[in-house]
C-alpha cells in the first residue's frame, strides 16, 4: 500500500469529507442544471409524469437524503414500520411531492437560482443553504437542509416560501397515522397519488 493511500486510510473521517463539492456549489450547480434542463424541455414543463420522475430521479434525488426525509416526516411512527412500511412510505411520499411541485417547473421561463451569503463553519455537519428564484415578480425563497455524509452533502428537508416540508407533512401525517395506522397513511397516499384522494 502506497504512503499516500495509507494517509488517506488514516485521515479522519470528517477531514476526507473536505474534498467534497461545498453544499452551497451543490446546490447551485444542481439547480442550475434542472434549471436549464426543464426551460429547454416542453415535455417537463407541460408536467409528463415520466420525464419529471426521470429528471427528478437521476438529477435531485442522488443529493438527497430521502430515507431520513422520509422518517422525519413520518416522526415517531418510523421506529415502528417494518422494512416494507418503510419502502412504501418512501416511494409514495417521493410521487406526492413530485406531483406537488410539477406544476411549478410549468411555470419556469427566465428565472436563475440566486444563493444568499451563507452563516456556517467549516466543521459543521448540518447546514442551511438559502437561495432565491429570480425572474419576473416576486423572488420565490428557497432554502435547503443539508447534511454532511460520507457520500457528501445531502438534502433532508426544503424551505419554499417560509413552508419546510417535513414539518408541513409531519402534522398531516401523524393524523392520519393516529387514525388509520401506518397502512392507512401508505393507502391514503396512494390514493392521493391516484388522483383519487383528499389533496
Amino acid at each position: 500500500m502506497g504512503l499516500g493511500v495509507l494517509a488517506w486510510v488514516s485521515m479522519p473521517a470528517w477531514l476526507q469529507a473536505q474534498t467534497f463539492e461545498a453544499p452551497e456549489a451543490l446546490i447551485e450547480r444542481v439547480a442550475g442544471e434542472v434549471i436549464e434542463l426543464v426551460k429547454a424541455d416542453a415535455a417537463l414543463r407541460g408536467g409528463d409524469m415520466g420525464r419529471i420522475m426521470e429528471l427528478v430521479d437521476t438529477k435531485i434525488m442522488p443529493h438527497v437524503n430521502f430515507t431520513r426525509m422520509t422518517a422525519s416526516t413520518v416522526g415517531r411512527f418510523w421506529r415502528q414500520a417494518s422494512p416494507e412500511q418503510r419502502q412504501r412510505l418512501q416511494e409514495e411520499f417521493k410521487l406526492l411531492l413530485i406531483r406537488t411541485y410539477s406544476g411549478a417547473l410549468g411555470q419556469l421561463t427566465d428565472q436563475t437560482l440566486v444563493l444568499r451569503p451563507m452563516r456556517s463553519r467549516p466543521e459543521d455537519t448540518e447546514v442551511v443553504v438559502r437561495s432565491e428564484l429570480r425572474g419576473r415578480g416576486e423572488p420565490i425563497q428557497i432554502d435547503y437542509r443539508m447534511e454532511k455524509t460520507a457520500d457528501g452533502w445531502k438534502v433532508f428537508d426544503i424551505n419554499v416560501l417560509g413552508i419546510w416540508l417535513v414539518e408541513t407533512y409531519r402534522g398531516q401525517f401523524a393524523q392520519e397515522i393516529n387514525a388509520r395506522g401506518i397502512d392507512g397513511l401508505i393507502a391514503a397516499l396512494a390514493e392521493r397519488n391516484r388522483g383519487t384522494g383528499r389533496s
